[in-house]
């Protein structure tokens, strides 16, 4: 009998929840700054990242030796958002635009979540023989 191919069993899920999870700091911290003057609005090309990152894989920096190394996210890779409406301070954030970007993310975040859980329990019941 075979071994289990994770990768295969999983699909880029794994992948994506790393960096929907790396968006959701991004989005968060754009929210945070709503009201920071000359606080310029960051996002992320999630598509193109997702892309990169599956055939590269991930590596994020541990700052414990008992963290689980992985990669998401290096601040290069962020872009700042064109504001559709500069404010005079030169705050590029606007709260409604990235409120729906942030909601989209939580729900494409749990979709992942949801996939995976029903993975492992189809892959659970595969191993018990049910």
């Amino acid at each position: 009998m075979g071994s289990i191919n994770f990768n295969n069993a999983l699909g880029v899920h794994p992948d994506a929840m790393l960096l929907r999870a790396k968006r959701t700091e991004i989005l968060a911290n754009n929210l945070a700054n709503s009201d920071t003057p000359g606080f310029k609005s960051r996002d992320m090309n999630f598509q193109a990242m997702l892309a990169q990152e599956t055939q590269t894989g991930l590596a994020m920096s541990g700052t414990n030796s008992a963290h689980i190394s992985g990669s998401a996210s290096r601040n290069s890779d962020l872009l700042f958002r064109n504001p559709s409406q500069p404010s005079i301070d030169g705050n590029t954030v606007d709260t409604q635009i990235e409120q729906t970007i942030f909601t989209r993310n939580a729900m494409d975040y749990n979709s992942s979540f949801e996939f995976l859980s029903s993975r492992f329990k189809g892959l659970k019941s595969a191993i018990r023989g049910d």
